[in-house]
Formats: C-alpha cells, sequence, structure tokens
C-alpha cells in the first residue's frame, strides 16, 4: 500500500529467498573478498570485450543465486535488473541467456534498489510468484563510455570513485513460510534532485542531496526514527558524499549515529586499494547488498536494515553538452522475519 507520499509498505513481506554475487580482480583483494560467490582474476573474463565480461558478472550472480535457492531459470516469472552501459545490453544479453520475461531498467547506480523495490512490489500484490532482480557493472567498460579507457592513464582528482566489476542478483518469492526468512518490508521511491554540480569526477558530491532527500522522506512516510534500523547504508557515497549527506541529515534533526551510518563504496575495498573516494557503480550497491549485507543478516549480526542506492542520471551526451547531473536516490528497508 501506498505510504504518506512516496513510500510503499509490503504487507505481504516479499522474501529474499536466495542471492548471489560476482566480482573482478580488484574486489578479490577487497574487504569483502569472502562474500563473492564468483571471483576472477582477470577483468576481460574469457571474452573478446569489456561489455561481454559484463555480461558474465550478471549471468553468473543469477547463477549462483538460482542454485543456493534450488530454482530453475524457468520457476523465475519475471527479471528485474539494469547496469550503466548505453542501452543497459550487458544486461539485455543477459537476459538473452536467461530466458526470463525480463524488464530492463535503468537508474544508474541506484539501480539496485529500485529493481528490488518493483519486484517486492510485484511478488506483494500477487503479480508473480518468483522474481529475480539485479544489477551489475564493469570499471574498464563504465571507464570507457564515461570517462576514458584505462588503457589511456588519465589522471584522476580526489573527489573520483572507482567503479566496482561487480554484480549482485536475488530471488523474490510469496513463500507463506516467513519465519526466519529475510524479507522486504517497504520502499521508498526518490525524486530527481539536482543541484547544479556539473562535475563527473564528483559524483558522491552530486549524489547527496538526492540520498538525504529520500532518507528523510522515508522515515517521514514511516513515520519511525534511525534507531528502527541496525543500520542505514547508502549505495555508493564514497567518503565526500557520505559525510555530506550525514551531515544535511544532521541539518534536517534526523538522528542517525555515526557508526550506523554507512556506505558500500566504503565498505567493499581495503583503505589501502588506490580507489581515491571509494567504490561506486551500479554493481556496487548490488554486490554488497546480495553478498556481504544479506549473509551479515543471515547470521544474526543485522535484524533491521535500510539500504538507499544513489545514482547520477548523467550520460556522456549530455556531459558534452554541459549539462548539470541529475540525481536520484532509492530506499529498501530489509528485515529479518
Amino acid at each position: 500500500m501506498l505510504i504518506g507520499k512516496q513510500s510503499w509498505q509490503f504487507a505481504n513481506r516479499p522474501v529474499i529467498e536466495s542471492w548471489g554475487s560476482s566480482g573482478g580482480p580488484f574486489e578479490a583483494e577487497g574487504k569483502l573478498s569472502a562474500d563473492f560467490d564468483v571471483l576472477h582474476d582477470d577483468l576481460w573474463m574469457g571474452e573478446d570485450s569489456y561489455e561481454k565480461a559484463h555480461r558474465v558478472l550478471l549471468e553468473e550472480a543469477i547463477k549462483s543465486a538460482l542454485h543456493k535457492g534450488n530454482f530453475n531459470k524457468e520457476d523465475m516469472q519475471f527479471m528485474l535488473a539494469g547496469d550503466l552501459i548505453n542501452q543497459i545490453t550487458p544486461t539485455s544479453f543477459a537476459a538473452r541467456t536467461m530466458e526470463i520475461p525480463y524488464f530492463g531498467i535503468f537508474g544508474a547506480c541506484s539501480t539496485s534498489m529500485e529493481g528490488l523495490a518493483l519486484a517486492s512490489f510485484i511478488v506483494n500484490y500477487q503479480g508473480a510468484k518468483k522474481t529475480l532482480t539485479g544489477a551489475s557493472s564493469h570499471n574498464s567498460a563504465a571507464e570507457k563510455q564515461f570517462r576514458y579507457p584505462t588503457e589511456y592513464g588519465g589522471q584522476k582528482p580526489p573527489t573520483a570513485q572507482w567503479t566496482v566489476t561487480g554484480a549482485g542478483a536475488a530471488v523474490l518469492t510469496d513463500n507463506s513460510n516467513k519465519q526466519g526468512k529475510i524479507v522486504t518490508t517497504s520502499a521508498t521511491i526518490g525524486k530527481v534532485v539536482d543541484m547544479g554540480i556539473t562535475d563527473p569526477f564528483n559524483m558522491g558530491g552530486a549524489m547527496a542531496p538526492a540520498a538525504a532527500d529520500t532518507i528523510i522522506s522515508h522515515f517521514k512516510d514511516l513515520g519511525r526514527e534511525p534507531s528502527y534500523y541496525d543500520l542505514v547504508v547508502t549505495g555508493d557515497l564514497g567518503r565526500i558524499g557520505q559525510a555530506t549527506t550525514y551531515e544535511l541529515l544532521q541539518q534536517s534533526g534526523l538522528d542517525i549515529r555515526k557508526e550506523q551510518f554507512q556506505d558500500c563504496g566504503l565498505m567493499i575495498y581495503n583503505d589501502d586499494q588506490p580507489v581515491q573516494s571509494g567504490g561506486s557503480g551500479a554493481g556496487c550497491s548490488a554486490s554488497v547488498l546480495y553478498g556481504h549485507l544479506l549473509n551479515q543478516m543471515q547470521k544474526g549480526l543485522y535484524k533491521k536494515i535500510l539500504v538507499v542506492a544513489t545514482g547520477a542520471l548523467l550520460s556522456p551526451l549530455s556531459f558534452q553538452q554541459n549539462e548539470t547531473i541529475p540525481c536520484i536516490a532509492h530506499a529498501v528497508s530489509i528485515e529479518m522475519n
């Protein structure tokens, strides 16, 4: 049901039945390497282009999620997924392999929670019994499209972020036996917020106002306090974006403890990895959620989390035309039932 101005509450509590994640060689050296189901030792992954390797990442995450839940692809009614590449072709080509009825979605780096929110809505209202959702990104494919090919060796400022080579996917079901299961309970759909930033090397700063707006709206719509959650985690704001968002939340009167407020882009890599301000990409929040965070919930470390994935809705064309960067954030609350 609609609650407040921009939130859904899922009375039937769709179950996140199983999940899977895959990553590249840089992620294999990061803090969360043990939570990936598949890790590669090179960026090509046996393919002849980075875009094809990107497709492989998502296919592997999907196959891992299906395998861990003892599902076949034929069991899935719908697949909702997307990525950062033009016309989301890596995801669409993965959907060709999976042969599942497919919704291709684009929310830039917010795609993971856009997909989870929509999949939860569909399952909650009996639009499907089993739905697959996920998101992915590939560092070299994204760099080639949005900035410079990695072979060029272009220097980046400290505000820049490192696109995660990774994918995450999950199966949602209408399982009536929810005891001890991880479920989605609500979602807040964000508005596009544009504060006039034009620097593509400062994605965190550009996305911070959108993140703060969605988080504030979530607590207002649902009438909750931040203490309701064990963890409020953003998708890929990095150091600058997370600090800015935290300041904006404090100014709004929302009292979130610093240790309670984390960011996937700061969780995934080690401190000595050269990622400037932190990780980013559609595969950042997807691989951290559908790997580390849900594994932690399964172990009992968290009971209630709010995941807020942020996205910068620019394109190479809009940047070349000197457009500012419109941003968005979508939030989904996930609980151990």
